[in-house]
């Protein structure tokens, strides 16, 4: 997981000391880690997870969630909490965009344009009054406060009209059928165009082509940034008022491949939207907006209750701020209710610290990385809110030995003087050992899986680092693990030779970089500092495979998914799917299929040889709209003819198999189903076989039929004994029935 900053540096205090430093979040003051300085191998896997207070796939509110990141050579942390300044003259050598000692994601030019850019006054405002007419001004900030380089229209609108840096990740929203809107108009794929005008004199920028050539300004078309467009799904629940968790009691998170856009200063960026129920914010413009002092909002908020425009009014159902509403005919009183206009329909938002995309190196090619990272914050459950104590994340990893594993991980030396916790005060340290074997069962809930389990949750001693299998990793990675630091005729030096029984003089930051990983079996760990018997238990889980295991979430816009790495595929059109469905993909060679078949005292009865991999899609149940399916693609192992067909079963029991329609071409099946399971392909009896074989059998019984007759010819007496035996039979059956 890469930190969210919250606009946070490095800072000693509970509270973050400038909320408006480099953008605005609208979040709790506590939030946000105080360092980042991460990287990440691109292509590589990347867990992000996130919590959103006021609910999502809910049917309190309507909720979008965008991920995106952008790049660029100005992109900075800083060394301050003080807002970059809008007066050059009050930076270094006069130029802010250049002065390392403020923070900054947008640069100078960005805020600059928007701030002199004519709003869009085609947007809803209800009854908030707009100091000005410049971009800067919203309905959420009517006041044009500044939070950085950020622009405040392009804040609370996606997708936003005019040149962004910002590249889309994912769309996650309440109601997929915006994705191909989301898809089509994203400015991954489509242009935007700006007005430039000749003169730097402060001039008002239009933001319309006829306004533009009324200045003698230049409409311009700006490109895209021609990458593939974002991926779009249905949110996630997420309970309101809670901080989060989804159902299973853990963060919602989106698997994000790392892009293969190098760059040593990156920012990851997540807002969040939510609009109540109370009008339709897609369709309400303008035209909506207050037309006369107090009268409130032209949106319709009486008319689901009966009421005529002017009674609804009279009795105070109307959108503005704090109304107060008649509710009862007769009774003479009024409610009010506690409503912000600049708050219905609101957008709050978090970014990284800066992190880096890094070129894979030569040992990476056409591998799987999984980061593994370390969440959390020094001190207990209250002095840590809205934050976490310490995890690993991902918490439970699934990968396969064909795989590689990137451990990373930074803390801080500046935590707040009181947060409780081990070791030095005001300091985070992680490591990571494996835990020692388990005392009772743990229950796997899993189907099937690595046999071997190490380690155990419930047990709070590590195993020594000569009997450790962890991950089959060689010793010297171990002992980097667990003392971030060297060893020498076993005694544990630090940084500077201090004490680290608690770690104290390691370092904050942690880098054991890709590993390849060897040993399957499920891997239980923890970090030995940090293991207080209270909910500072940070421990972790790694499931090693023999075989490719991927997840993915398609929902309503439908999409591809795949096993990394692996030949096999399916692809679902719009509509396929009625919710989102979260996928889990495998693999097996056939070796593997065979080794599952065994161990479950099943067989393939059908056909006669493999024709294909393996290929499991989990759940194993309908997954589809009533009538609809989706296409599976699976390459052929040998070269294909008519004589190969695909076979399904449920991977949990193996108890049937059925045929599956399919046909071939190019080297690979394809067919279309409406469940998940475990496909194969196998070969079946050639049309000459059957042939040979109809042909055999009639000669068969055409001799046995000749031989017959010839032998009762030359016996005539035999065929009368045989006769009057058949007829005893008959009369004897006749009887009996």
């Amino acid at each position: 997981m890469h930190r969210g900053s919250n606009n946070r540096l490095d800072e000693e205090n509970f509270d973050r000391t400038n909320a408006n430093r480099l953008f605005d979040s609208q979040n709790n003051d506590r939030g946000g880690y105080n360092v980042g300085s991460l990287y990440y191998y691109a292509g590589s896997t990347l867990q992000i997870e996130w919590t959103n207070q006021h609910s999502c796939n809910n049917s309190k509110s309507h909720c979008e969630l965008v991920i995106q990141y952008m790049c660029d050579d100005l992109v900075r942390d800083g060394a301050t909490t003080d807002r970059i300044p809008y007066n050059h003259t009050l930076c270094r050598n006069f130029n802010c965009n250049t002065d390392l000692e403020y923070g900054m994601h947008e640069n100078y030019d960005y805020y600059d344009t928007c701030y002199r850019r004519e709003r869009n006054k085609g947007l809803f405002i209800a009854d908030q009054k707009l100091k000005k007419d410049s971009a800067i001004y919203t309905r959420q900030n009517p006041n044009g406060n500044r939070r950085g380089y950020e622009c405040p229209e392009e804040r609370d609108y996606y997708p936003y009209w005019h040149p962004t840096p910002w590249r889309d990740v994912v769309v996650m929203t309440n109601d997929p059928h915006r994705c191909p809107y989301y898809r089509n108009n994203t400015e991954n794929v489509k242009s935007r165009w700006a007005c430039l005008l000749d003169t730097k004199t402060p001039d008002v920028i239009p933001n319309n082509k006829p306004d533009c050539d009324k200045k003698n300004g230049k409409w311009t078309e700006f490109p895209a940034h021609d990458i593939p467009a974002p991926d779009c799904r249905e949110t996630e629940f997420t309970r309101d008022n809670h901080l989060g968790n989804g159902i299973g009691g853990h963060p919602n998170t989106y698997n994000w491949t790392v892009p293969n856009f190098i760059h040593d200063k990156c920012v990851l960026r997540i807002r969040y939207n939510v609009s109540t129920d109370d009008y339709d914010p897609w369709n309400t413009t303008a035209a909506n907006n207050e037309i006369k002092r107090n009268a409130g909002s032209l949106v319709d908020i009486y008319t689901r209750y009966k009421l005529t425009e002017v009674d609804g009014r009279n009795r105070g159902y109307k959108f503005e701020d704090n109304p107060e509403v008649k509710v009862f005919e007769e009774a003479d009183f009024k409610l009010e209710l506690a409503i912000n206009t600049e708050q219905y329909g609101r957008v709050f938002q978090d970014r990284s610290h800066a992190f880096a995309i890094k070129k894979r190196i030569e040992s990476l090619k056409d591998k799987t990385v999984h980061n593994l990272n370390v969440r959390g914050k020094r001190g207990n459950i209250v002095q840590v809110y809205p934050a976490v104590e310490y995890d690993f994340v991902p918490n439970t990893l699934e990968m396969s030995t064909k795989d590689v594993i990137h451990i990373q991980w930074t803390g801080s030396n500046t935590n707040p003087k009181e947060a409780e916790g081990n070791g030095k005060a005001q300091t985070d340290r992680s490591n990571v050992v494996q835990l020692t074997s388990q005392v009772y069962p743990e229950g796997d809930t899993k189907t099937y899986g690595p046999g071997l389990v190490y380690g155990h949750y419930g047990n709070n001693y590590p195993i020594f680092l000569n009997q450790s299998q962890f991950l089959g990793l060689p010793s010297s990675y171990l002992e980097a693990l667990a003392y971030l630091g060297t060893m020498n005729e076993n005694i544990m030096h630090g940084q500077f030779g201090g004490e680290m029984s608690e770690l104290d003089d390691a370092g904050t930051y942690f880098d054991l970089g890709p590993r390849n990983v060897t040993k399957t079996g499920t891997f239980h760990y923890m970090c030995t500092r940090n293991n207080d018997f209270t909910n500072r238990d940070q421990k972790g889980r790694i499931i090693v495979y023999p075989y490719s295991v991927t997840y993915h979430s398609l929902g309503w816009a439908g999409g591809s998914a795949s096993v990394t790495g692996g030949t096999s595929s399916l692809l679902a059109k719009e509509g396929t799917f009625d919710k989102l469905q979260k996928l889990r993909l495998e693999e097996w060679s056939i070796e593997e299929g065979k080794k599952k078949l065994e161990e479950k005292g099943k067989t393939i009865s059908l056909g006669e040889e493999y024709a294909s991999r393996f290929f499991v899609i989990l759940p194993a149940e309908r997954l589809t709209t009533t009538g609809k399916e989706f296409t599976v693609n699976m390459a052929l192992t040998m070269e294909d003819n008519d004589n190969i067909k695909v076979y399904r079963s449920n991977p949990a029991t193996f108890s049937s198999w059925s045929k599956v329609d399919s046909h071939i071409s190019g080297g690979t099946i394809q067919f279309q189903t409406a469940q998940g399971g475990v496909f194969v392909a196998r070969t079946t009896l050639s049309n000459v076989s059957l042939i040979v074989g109809l042909v055999l059998g009639l000669l068969l019984v055409i001799i046995i039929v000749t031989g017959t007759v010839c032998y009762f010819r030359r016996r005539p007496e035999n065929w009368v004994a045989v006769k009057s035996k058949v007829n005893r039979m008959h009369k004897s059956t006749q009887n009996q029935v």
